[in-house]
């Protein structure tokens, strides 16, 4: 059997923090992953961190991914994002729904991650990557677990 790895990280807030973050990368680099991702605070809310500490990883060699969540966005905004990280050379996403951040009342144009998919498809054809996640039990807001993996399939 072969294990594929990916490690993710959180962007960094501070340059102390981007330091460290350098230093573990190249430590768990030794794993071989076969990406790392950095994660996108709810709504977006690290998106310049995050796309900052993808084009670092990117520049030290290694596969890069950003999480891309689509709650609360607009396909104006989400084109803008695809935009940039074609022009930046990222080919990996990580494509989630993400959480309304609190007191958020509008989820936005894409409301799930199977439409931000389908949204990334019909813009970019089949130049990403996308990986995408589903929890280890069920998720919370399906009716039940067959439903839950029927969706996610």
């Amino acid at each position: 059997m072969h294990t594929e790895l990916s490690i993710e990280f959180f962007p960094p807030q501070t340059p102390e923090g981007a330091a460290r973050l350098k230093a573990e990368r190249a430590k768990l680099a030794e794993l071989n992953p076969v990406f790392f991702s950095v994660t996108y605070g709810a709504g977006g809310s690290t998106q310049a961190r995050t796309f900052a500490t993808v084009k670092e990883i990117a520049a030290e060699g290694y596969e890069a991914a950003p999480h891309l969540s689509c709650i609360g966005s607009s396909k104006a905004g989400m084109r803008d994002i695809l935009a940039y990280f074609k022009a930046e050379g990222i080919q990996r996403i990580v494509a989630l729904r993400g959480d309304l951040p609190s007191g958020m009342a509008d989820p936005g144009e894409l409301r799930y991650a199977n439409e931000l998919v389908e949204f990334i498809r019909a813009e970019t054809g089949d130049w990403f990557h996308l990986e995408v996640a589903a929890y280890p039990e069920w998720h919370p807001q399906a009716r039940s677990p067959r439903d839950d993996l029927q969706n996610f399939a």
